[in-house]
């Protein structure tokens, strides 16, 4: 049994009988994939939440974090003493802000596969017996958007959505560290740049899913940063 079989079985065979058993019952490929997007974010919203938090919490140590390169300015060793201190202090993992990229990338390849084997026009494998296949499966959204074709609309809205969510955790305070100010860079630029980019290749299908599951990170960022704000002026009482 190879990768590629078992990635399969595991989730883009389940990802796309979820798919044809939704359009059973709802015509609109694109309201299914909605629905597939919501549904995925909810399974993986306690690892989503966990890792925002963390993200929020390492942009508001930058200040401190600043402070600490510029005193050890000239000896990196209690430089990276001093910050991995900082990290266990106020309970930080720098990678933890990793893990929704590790996870989304074997669900966007897996989602990529179902959508060019759903769209295609082609005969559908990989289906459960006790799921039907239907006859053909309308590529058309809301009567305009093919979603088995890129759209460049579609691409350049998961580009701004994906900069606006990157702003939303861009730390308050400005950092004149050259590493921090290029990290920041890149989130802020870099990412929607190829968001644009790969979303004007792909089929518009998959980045309907990135523009809802980018929607649903916003959320989820509001919500964190609105606790703490409440958090914060409840202590204040």
């Amino acid at each position: 049994m190879n990768i590629g079989h078992i990635f399969n079985l595991v989730l883009a065979d389940p990802l796309l009988n979820l798919l044809v058993f939704f359009y059973r019952y709802i015509p609109d490929i694109g309201v299914v994939i909605i629905l597939l997007t919501v549904l995925t974010r909810l399974v993986l919203l306690p690892s989503f939440h966990k890792s925002l938090k963390h993200q929020k919490a390492m942009n508001d140590l930058q200040p401190k974090m600043a402070a600490i390169k510029e005193k050890y300015k000239n000896d990196k060793e209690a430089q990276s003493k001093a910050i991995m201190e900082l990290y266990q202090v106020h309970k930080v993992n720098p990678l933890s802000s990793c893990l929704p990229l590790l996870i989304q990338l074997p669900i966007l390849i897996a989602l990529y596969q179902v959508f060019i084997r759903s769209l295609s026009g082609g005969t559908l494998e990989g289906l459960y017996s006790f799921v039907q296949a239907p006859a053909q499966i309308n590529p058309v959204f809301l009567h305009f958007l093919d979603l088995a074709k890129p759209s460049i609309i579609m691409a350049v809205l998961a580009g701004v959505l994906q900069y606006y969510q990157s702003k939303l955790m861009l730390p308050k305070t400005p950092t004149t560290d050259p590493t921090t100010k290029m990290l920041a860079y890149q989130t802020l630029y870099f990412l929607p740049a190829v968001t644009i980019i790969l979303g004007i290749r792909f089929p518009a299908g998959l980045t309907l899913y990135w523009v809802i599951t980018t929607l649903f990170g916003i959320g989820q960022q509001y919500y964190i940063l609105r606790k703490e704000a409440k958090e914060a002026l409840d202590a204040v009482k």
